[in-house]
């Protein structure tokens, strides 16, 4: 099962190499999102998941931790051995 982490938490992965990435729909991303996030929506994970490395950790933001949720469940079924849910995007870069 995938884990729950503090923002501080997410943000020494994303610092030693973890993917960040933002699920939030393209048009809430455009409005602003973490440095360094990568945009996939929830609603693609099943089929844009060939983006990401599988073989490094991968840290998962949204509004409130809803979709991120939901998106750590599917990259795990799809075999990403290390995935984490920081929740909001607040979280990633204040909590």
């Amino acid at each position: 099962m995938f884990q729950f982490i503090s923002g501080e938490q997410a943000r020494l992965l994303v610092a030693s190499g973890a993917q960040l990435v933002d699920v939030r729909n393209p048009h809430e991303y455009a409005s602003g999102a973490a440095p360094g996030a990568k945009n996939i929506p929830l609603s693609v994970v099943p089929v844009r998941a060939h983006e990401l490395d599988s073989s490094k950790p991968v840290v998962l933001y949204c509004v409130s931790g809803g979709r991120s949720a939901q998106a750590a469940s599917v990259l795990q079924s799809l075999g990403f051995p290390e995935v984490h849910n920081v929740g909001s995007m607040s979280n990633f870069i204040n909590g």
